[in-house]
């Protein structure tokens, strides 16, 4: 092994940030029992800050044998990941339980990891670079879900995504033992090479790739592999919740386009079919679904399923410019998601978090300024420009149609359509229905996140340029 095969720092902000999580975990244990969480959570932000400066400037290149690469799609889905993280740190420094105490002083180091994970599924080469990722990230996770171990719904949160994540695991790994048996490598270099050379692709290796589709899209809360997702968005902390809901997606999705685009690119006709189906019963079960919803978080859930389901669109165009709307979509959607779980963990009354629906009523004259950053959010959400969302959804939607995609776009229009009920019921309550009781004054972080998140998502459009800029360098990156 020469040292161009290893080159470690290529890897230098991986490296650098699960030293700093090391170095903040012994900080936090020495700190007096419950005084830790603030300066530890300030330290993490410092670590991703530390780290996205490291991202940014690292050259492309591949390392350690062929198993890491870094290169522009690598760069781009790591500072989104990163950017999730940070956001979800910011929460936790306002979030209080309902008996008042912070989250332990791990929160923040968890999440650190659990980024860790996904910055390494992003610069994945090799199948089991992208399972070690995978599984370093999904561990944090399961712990981050119950950290509030007196609440039962927090507790029933993690078992639930640590049995069904468990089983996910399992499928993902059969996959990639198939694809190995079948192509005699893991490398996505010789994965690639093996098609090429096989006139006649096997079957055991196309049952393979389905299981590895199964295991990305439970991560993703794809239908029919969603069933975590309501539970879990509704009983984690509400930070968390954000977290999962943003860095942990945004990986999967690196793995799915770096995966089905590089090694399996040529398969394409054979799998466009089943990413359409995916991406079909996401956005449809996603708008049907949300509509009874009343609890705020449960309804994000279903949210975010519907929109998985719209970025999958791009994947399911197999094309660079599906996979640069793809890209963009992902953007978009991290500045709304971030937004309103911003709001949702400033909705307390008397100290006590509420995640009603209903208890959103009159805000718009108890709390102005953020029930106007909340509408903001929820119009962009269904697509409504000149918002983040609906360049987001331009994009994938005119990726799909240039694929000839037809149905595909037609069924998102009509999703949209419907999905559009249930985000602006949530603007009803905040303007027409009877003011319910106010809501505590928001702690100036949780400010600072919600008002940055929505001049963001207003004035999406002046950043609009260079994202495509630099998401089409990304796509290029894949030879998509």
């Amino acid at each position: 092994m020469n040292a161009a095969s290893v080159n470690w720092t290529l890897a230098l902000p991986e490296i650098t940030l699960g030293l700093a999580g090391l170095v903040i975990l012994v900080f936090g244990v020495l700190q007096r029992e419950g005084k830790g969480i603030v300066s530890c959570t300030l330290l993490t932000v410092a670590a991703f800050v530390g780290c996205g400066v490291l991202v940014a400037l690292s050259p492309d290149g591949m390392a350690y044998a062929g198993t890491f690469v870094n290169d522009g799609f690598a760069r781009f889905m790591k500072m989104l990941a990163l950017l999730g993280g940070l956001v979800a740190l910011v929460l936790t420094l306002s979030y209080r339980t309902d008996e008042h105490e912070p989250l332990p002083f791990e929160t923040g180091v968890l999440i650190l990891f659990s980024t860790l994970g996904a910055l390494i599924m992003a610069s994945s080469a090799n199948l089991m670079t992208l399972f070690v990722g995978l599984e370093l990230s999904s561990l944090s996770i399961y712990i981050l879900c119950a950290l509030e171990r007196d609440d039962v719904t927090s507790s029933e949160a993690g078992l639930k995504y640590f049995v069904l994540g468990s089983l996910a695991s399992g499928l993902l790994l059969y996959g990639m033992s198939l694809i190995y048996g079948y192509a005699g490598t893991m490398a996505y270099t010789g994965l690639i090479a093996a098609i090429q050379q096989t006139a006649s692709l096997p079957t055991g290796l196309m049952v393979g790739l389905v299981f590895l589709v199964v295991g990305l899209s439970f991560k993703l809360s794809v239908v029919p592999f969603h069933m975590w997702t309501p539970d879990v968005y509704q009983g984690a902390p509400t930070p968390i919740t954000a977290y999962m809901a943003g860095a942990p997606k945004f990986a999967a999705f690196a793995l799915f386009l770096r995966v089905m685009s590089g090694p399996f690119g040529s398969m394409a006709p054979r799998w466009q079919i089943l990413i359409e189906t995916l991406s079909i019963l996401s956005m449809v079960y996603g708008a049907f679904a949300a509509i009874p919803q009343t609890n705020i978080k449960r309804l994000m859930a279903y949210s975010s399923i519907g929109h998985m389901g719209y970025a999958l669109m791009g994947l399911a165009a197999a094309s660079t410019n599906g996979v640069r709307a793809t890209l963009v979509y992902l953007a978009a959607y991290l500045v709304m998601n971030a937004g309103v779980f911003a709001v949702i963990t400033a909705m307390r009354r008397r100290g006590h978090e509420v995640t009603s629906i209903s208890d959103l009523a009159g805000l718009g004259r108890t709390d102005p300024g953020l029930a106007a950053v909340l509408a903001i959010f929820m119009f962009s959400m269904v697509g409504a420009p000149p918002l983040a969302g609906f360049f987001g959804k331009l994009m994938v939607f005119a990726a799909a149609w240039q694929s000839g995609l037809y149905v595909l776009v037609a069924i998102g229009a009509v999703s949209s359509v419907i999905g559009a009920y249930y985000y602006l019921r949530v603007v009803k309550v905040m303007y027409f229905d009877a003011s319910a009781e106010g809501l505590d004054r928001p702690a100036r972080s949780l400010l600072f996140v919600s008002g940055s998140m929505g001049l963001a998502t207003v004035f999406f459009i002046l950043a609009l340029g260079p994202l495509m800029a630099m998401a089409r360098q990304a796509a290029l990156a894949l030879g998509g």
